[in-house]
């Protein structure tokens, strides 16, 4: 299995995940064109993809799903709170497919199971990727790391994980109250120090890579993120890759061995 986060933040958010069979895009939070553009500079391009998955409505994470569904040909998964919440954005798809919060789909050698996260939107949802070897968590947006999300996550081999905000920066930041208020709500975003208590309980020796995701640009620097995470990394047998996602630009194709 292979991997790139191809921007994440407020701006727009899209994992790319492949195998020899299948590619497959979590949210598309760019445009169309940006979303092909950032797939060049992994050396990918859209031909590949096989579906397109949505862990929630809001437009950083679906501002493109429906022009590649359209322009592709390419199915789109989510479940029915989220093609609601969508509204117009997701109504004119190649192919709409709705599952249950917790359903397993299999695309070709992926399995992707779905699972709850808390975050302001009709059902928003984590991923868990599958190729029949390795695991690949996905979990951003989610105010609370929750029992459920950290056994969905325990055995990954690797995990893009929420890493939103420093919490003395939002205190002390330009944000207005209600703004900061949601965002350290439990059904905001995961601030440094709780992703990483969170990424301290899913540690093991088969965890290879974990990427951190959905950096604010106003309440974060990656250096402190990177710091915390690091961290609770430094124990263990073997070394864990620690990569940080930018909003601008795709990080580099992960592979897992």
């Amino acid at each position: 299995m292979r991997f790139a986060v191809l921007g994440s933040g407020s701006r727009g958010n899209s994992i790319y995940i492949e195998t020899n069979e299948c590619a497959i895009l979590v949210d598309g939070g760019f445009s169309g064109r940006e979303i092909a553009q950032r797939l060049r500079l992994i050396d990918r391009d859209t031909d590949r993809l096989a579906a397109l998955f949505v862990t929630h409505e809001h437009q950083d994470h679906i501002a493109g799903i429906g022009v590649l569904s359209r322009r592709c040909r390419l199915p789109v998964f989510a479940n029915a709170p989220t093609f609601r919440g969508a509204g117009t954005t997701l109504t004119k798809l190649a192919q709409r497919n709705e599952f249950q919060t917790g359903d397993t789909i299999i695309c070709r050698d992926l399995r992707i199971r779905s699972f709850s996260i808390s975050h302001d939107a009709g059902d928003p949802v984590g991923f868990i990727v599958e190729d029949g070897t390795h695991r690949l968590g996905i979990c951003t947006d989610t105010g609370i790391a929750s029992r459920l999300i950290e056994r969905r996550l325990s055995g990954c081999h690797a995990l893009v994980l929420e890493f939103n905000h420093d919490q003395e920066m939002l205190q002390n930041g330009p944000y207005p109250l209600p703004l900061k208020q949601r965002v350290r709500s439990n059904r905001g975003h995961l601030s440094n120090t709780d992703a990483a208590s969170l990424l301290a309980a899913l540690r093991h020796d088969g965890l290879q890579q974990v990427v951190l995701a959905h950096l604010s640009e106003t309440n974060n620097l990656p250096e402190i993120a990177f710091k915390e995470a690091r961290a609770v990394l430094s124990s263990g047998e073997m070394a864990v890759l620690l990569d940080i996602a930018s909003q601008w630009q795709p990080t580099r194709l992960f592979s897992l061995d």
